[in-house]
């Protein structure tokens, strides 16, 4: 199932994912499309940069600029009736071990808030969030509170999770940007294909040998039907100009902030084999 195969069957409806807190990449997005079984329907993010960078990838898909104010009905309006998967890199300002530490009810990390109130409007099978590894110890004072916060608010809307720490580092890429990745699903469904347990790291990221990280064998991104495991392109260097360096402050910025699309692409992985093998109980 970690192949890079599509595992879609013909007659299966994509989800319909609206991505939150997109970035430059729209890294849950490239992910989840890359399985066949994923659709994005809409993005929201807030800096031009990125936003041109998903215009020109994304033409036909809306880009709204403040998620503040971008509701159900609003979307309803636009002609997307509902959503299937709902995702969000949000802010980690507020919570890395970097930043400002004003925790969950920070003004740029509280915006998990707003990932919650769109939720309970849109009531999605599915919610992926990403943020900083620190996002479950903090705050120093009170160890978890953070976390807990994050749980109880989808326990409230109804809605189970799990959820693992997976650096970069683990789908091959040359640094370790740990990461906490979450996934919540309406408490009565059937349990997803467990994504993030003991099988996960077996199953997925054993493959990738430790050698194998140190030699910089990394996935290369929109290789299509191709395996999650390959060879990352190579950043290049910026290049000087008689008027300065065309967007590259901002370029670095955006991809600082970037969710590495392998990961979503395993975890859409998983979903779509379990919607597979409940399907064929069901038959």
């Amino acid at each position: 199932m970690f192949e890079g195969k599509e595992v879609v069957p013909e007659t299966f409806q994509k989800l319909k994912v609206l991505d939150l807190f997109s970035g430059i990449i729209g890294g849950f997005s490239l992910g989840l499309e890359r399985t066949g079984g994923f659709e994005t329907v809409a993005f929201c993010e807030i800096e031009d940069f990125p936003r041109r960078v998903l215009a020109k990838h994304w033409p036909q898909v809306p880009c709204y600029d403040d998620v503040r104010t971008l509701t159900a009905d609003r979307l309803r309006t636009d002609g997307i009736a509902w959503v299937d998967v709902i995702t969000g890199g949000f802010p980690c300002q507020d919570l890395s071990v970097a930043g400002r530490r004003a925790g969950i009810e920070g003004s740029r990390s509280g915006l998990w808030s707003e990932i919650t109130r769109l939720a309970g409007e849109l009531r999605p099978s599915f919610i992926l969030v990403e943020n900083v590894a620190n996002l479950l110890s903090g705050p120093s004072e009170q160890p978890g509170q953070w976390f807990g916060r994050v749980l109880g608010d989808l326990a409230s809307l109804g809605y189970d999770a799990e959820w693992h720490c997976i650096p970069a580092a683990a789908v091959g890429a040359p640094h370790s940007r740990d990461r906490v990745w979450l996934m919540a699903y309406p408490e009565q469904k059937q349990r997803v294909r467990a994504v993030f347990d003991a099988d996960y790291e077996a199953e997925s990221l054993r493959a990738v040998t430790p050698q194998r990280r140190q030699d910089g064998l990394r996935s290369e991104v929109g290789t299509s039907g191709g395996s999650i495991l390959g060879r990352w392109m190579d950043q290049p260097d910026p290049v000087g100009m008689a008027d300065g360096v065309s967007d590259w402050p901002h370029r670095l910025a955006a991809c600082g902030n970037a969710v590495v699309p392998q990961i979503p692409e395993l975890i859409g992985r998983a979903i779509l084999d379990s919607l597979a093998t409940a399907s064929s109980r069901a038959a």
